[in-house]
């Protein structure tokens, strides 16, 4: 099982190279379905990016002043202090914090979006569900989630993530119990698919991604 601290230390150790990877492998499924997102959105949109990493791709696209949201409104939150060291530098002008998106330090109805892109994976499989309502507490009614998962539900590590030499966890719920999770938080899906990872331990790994909007 995913353990938070376990997962912070790893990423704060491997900061460097999993932010030169990420950036390498951007995959062209991805930035669509940020666009699909951020066009069901209003002008001037407000997003979290709940383990947002070094900050791209969803920080990135929204600091895009062409992407019709409003960059002061733009918030990364994440568990390791070194990552977010790292968006300092590459989204400057997003608000970035240090916290688990299972225990959200904002108001309700907060934000107009929130996306967490592999990193819902992390958290330890039992707060699946605490980390969804989380999610859904501090969107504004018809606000939209768009998230990662696994197919099935896993638990496990690597002990030599790429090839670094430190030992990543994971805590994956599966895509049915995810689904059931949405909807039980108060969520109905918009649209769902997969997305390559180039990171992953498989060669040629995919993970489904939700785009869900909460109810009103």
């Amino acid at each position: 099982m995913a353990d938070r601290e376990d997962v912070r230390r790893a990423y704060d150790e491997i900061t460097a190279t999993y932010t030169s990877e990420r950036i390498a492998t951007r995959d062209e499924t991805e930035a669509a379905a940020l666009e699909a997102l951020f066009d069901s959105l209003p002008a001037g949109c407000r997003l979290l990016d709940a383990g947002c990493g070094q900050g791209t791709p969803a920080l990135e696209y929204v600091l895009d002043p062409s992407n019709g949201c409003d960059p002061e409104l733009a918030v990364g939150l994440d568990l390791s202090r070194g990552q977010l060291e790292t968006a300092t530098q590459l989204v400057p002008d997003a608000a970035l914090c240090q916290g688990a998106m299972s225990r959200l330090p904002f108001a309700a109805d907060a934000f107009d979006a929130v996306t967490a892109l592999y990193s819902l994976i992390h958290v330890p499989i039992d707060d699946h569900p605490t980390a969804i309502e989380a999610f859904a507490r501090v969107l504004r009614p018809g606000g939209r989630l768009l998230l990662t998962e696994g197919w099935t539900e896993w638990t496990g590590s690597n002990p030599d993530w790429l090839e670094t030499g430190t030992e990543m966890r994971w805590s994956m719920a599966g895509a049915a119990a995810t689904r059931d999770q949405l909807e039980s938080a108060g969520f109905e899906l918009v649209a769902a698919g997969e997305f390559s990872d180039a990171l992953a331990d498989e060669e040629d790994a995919r993970f489904p991604y939700f785009h869900a909007r909460l109810a009103e």
